[in-house]
């Protein structure tokens, strides 16, 4: 990938947007990035994946973070062109040698942010990036309106042995609320041959109801954004969003119109999705409605806390369900898919170990408080068929081993 290139009609080199504070008596100490481009980054720059189909509002959500109050630096980059408003039409310059208009890769934006365009949007692409266009407080990455996030959320959350610059702090997915329900049924929004292929492909594998790209951008997200609520009814609105806990019962949900947001901090920006896993969050999602959509559920199992010893077989189980696809110990079941996963396993030595999954990753840390006398672990699923009982059996048949 190219890591800079002049945008027409200016020759001055792309201006580095936010320098590293550094305290005068530690300036020995720290590695300064801009200085020596080879030194350890000393700080990681938190990534949000935005997703939702065209027309859902998610560039004017990505204009509306940009122009508000909140004294970031963010990098906004497109993997490819979405929808046509201000950020795209900014994106594109003409070429001299060429009669085709290309994407320059730096475009200044609101508050001193820049918008680039990659269609590697990989690690490495996205690092290259910040390291040609100055450094960020923040990174936005919006996909296309078909994307599966669920793709790309295993890119960037990463271990921090690997030494990345960036992490993720979440996904944010936008629905319109007009026309979500009939996305969800019927694959409105994915178009013909997508739709065509997607119902071969059910037929084929007479796996249940019709899986769409709706259900996937909110079964992986950590923030939904129910946008253009002034196009529907009360009633409406409320089936929309039961159908959507129903879906994904760990997700944080707000109903908006034009994608205006006006708390961002700790719900747009800095999510910590991926940091933390709280109680409440587990408690709230066991109360979804299941039923209200056969294709993508979120299920929660509760159980007791383990023995320190069977904390390796509860890590057997996770083994098992994610990398292999199956349950243990032969347990009978229907096929299923999961998509994410959070547990809170207290363990009767006093530790509590918090569980983030995504696909067929997964994470364990222990949380700074100490496990209470009357804790119960949970674990909760979303994907296909994860509301059969056979999950538990076979997660308590396995800690019993």
């Amino acid at each position: 990938m190219e890591r800079a290139m002049d945008v027409e009609g200016s020759d001055d080199e792309v201006p580095v947007l936010v320098e590293p504070e550094v305290a005068a008596d530690e300036e020995d100490e720290v590695p300064n990035l801009l200085q020596d481009p080879n030194a350890l980054p000393t700080t990681k720059v938190p990534l949000t994946i935005v997703t939702g189909y065209l027309g859902a509002g998610k560039t004017t959500l990505l204009n509306y973070i940009l122009t508000a109050q909140h004294g970031k630096k963010i990098a906004v980059i497109l993997n490819e062109f979405g929808d046509s408003i201000d950020i795209e039409k900014q994106l594109t310059v003409s070429d001299s040698n060429s009669t085709e208009a290309k994407p320059p890769p730096f475009v200044p934006l609101a508050n001193g942010c820049i918008c680039c365009s990659a269609k590697d949007v990989g690690v490495a692409a996205i690092e290259n990036l910040m390291e040609a266009g100055g450094l960020f407080d923040y990174i936005l990455l919006e996909t296309t309106g078909l994307a599966d996030p669920g793709n790309l959320a295993p890119t960037f959350w990463l271990d921090d042995g690997l030494g990345s610059t960036i992490f993720l702090d979440g996904i944010v997915t936008l629905v319109d609320a007009k026309n979500v329900l009939k996305s969800l049924d019927e694959g409105h929004g994915d178009g013909e041959e997508e739709v065509k292929r997607r119902k071969q492909e059910h037929d084929h594998n007479h796996e249940g109801p019709l899986l769409t790209t709706a259900h996937l951008q909110i079964s992986h997200a950590d923030v939904i954004l129910v946008n253009k609520t002034d196009l529907v009814t009360p009633e409406e609105l409320e089936k929309v969003v039961e159908r959507i806990r129903s879906i994904n019962g760990l997700a944080r949900i707000k109903t908006t119109t034009k994608s205006e947001v006006p708390q961002l901090e700790g719900f747009l920006l800095d999510i910590n999705a991926y940091a933390d896993v709280t109680a409440d969050d587990l408690t709230f999602a066991s109360k979804g409605h299941s039923h209200l959509d056969p294709t993508i559920t979120t299920s929660t199992i509760s159980f007791p806390a383990l023995d320190p010893k069977q904390v390796d077989n509860f890590d057997l189980f996770l083994r098992t369900v994610l990398w292999d696809e199956t349950l243990p110990n032969d347990t009978p079941h229907e096929s299923f898919e999961i998509h994410r996963l959070k547990g809170r396993i207290p363990v009767k030595d006093g530790r509590v170990l918090l569980l983030q999954g995504v696909r067929n990753l997964y994470d364990i840390n222990e949380a700074k408080e100490p496990a209470r006398d009357d804790d119960e672990a949970k674990l909760v699923l979303i994907g296909r068929g994860v509301n059969q009982d056979a999950f538990k059996q076979s997660l308590i048949q396995t800690l019993r081993t």
